[in-house]
């Protein structure tokens, strides 16, 4: 999470969504800057409303904008899948070596995922109980021009993004049955990023 005082902003980091490298390009000009633990650092709406809303508002007399980018779901989990694919994680309940991403996303789209597949939802780090956007200011990642301009002219800076926290590449095929699946069951994660598209 990245705070803006003078621009009156706050950059809700959205996990796999190239928070890392807004954050680099963006830390030095920040009044604030979360990035540990990650239960901060990834402090979704409702969090950052309870807690740090309100010690923003002890600062200011007026309300900070929030920003949040949010990404393809299939997309979002294909990132999310290469990311516990990764050696470190070989043995550790959240690592996804011997499983399928087919798999992967099949057991994400049930109610109550294994650990390997339990990487939360960007539908409700962005929304409310009743499932409106709480974020003013939602951009889709594939839509990175849009981002890069709206910061740049709100920051009033050149921002230029390093690919950073980059996954390893490895076999993402989705069948069409697990794809309809999730849209079925996921259906609020993709209204959510339709919703973003500007």
């Amino acid at each position: 999470m990245l705070v803006f005082w003078s621009e009156r902003l706050v950059f809700l980091a959205v996990p796999k969504t190239g928070t890392t490298a807004i954050e680099g390009a963006l830390a030095p000009r920040a009044s604030l800057v979360l990035r540990d633990p990650p239960i901060l650092k990834h402090s979704p709406v409702y969090r950052y409303r309870r807690f740090i809303q309100p010690l923003l508002k002890k600062g200011a007399d007026v309300e900070f904008e929030t920003l949040a980018v949010i990404r393809n779901p299939i997309d979002w989990l294909d990132s999310w899948y290469r990311y516990r694919h990764r050696d470190d994680l070989v043995g550790h309940p959240n690592s996804t070596r011997g499983v399928s991403f087919d798999d992967f996303v099949d057991e994400y789209a049930k109610g109550k995922p294994a650990p390997f597949a339990a990487v939360g939802s960007q539908a409700k780090f962005v929304c409310g109980d009743s499932g409106q956007i709480l974020v003013d200011h939602l951009f889709q990642y594939e839509q990175q021009d849009k981002l890069i301009d709206f910061l740049e002219g709100r920051l009033n800076a050149q921002i230029d993004l390093n690919r950073l926290n980059v996954s390893p590449k490895v076999d993402t095929t989705l069948s069409e049955r697990t794809e309809a699946k999730l849209r079925r069951k996921c259906a609020a994660e993709f209204e959510v990023w339709e919703a973003a598209r500007r």
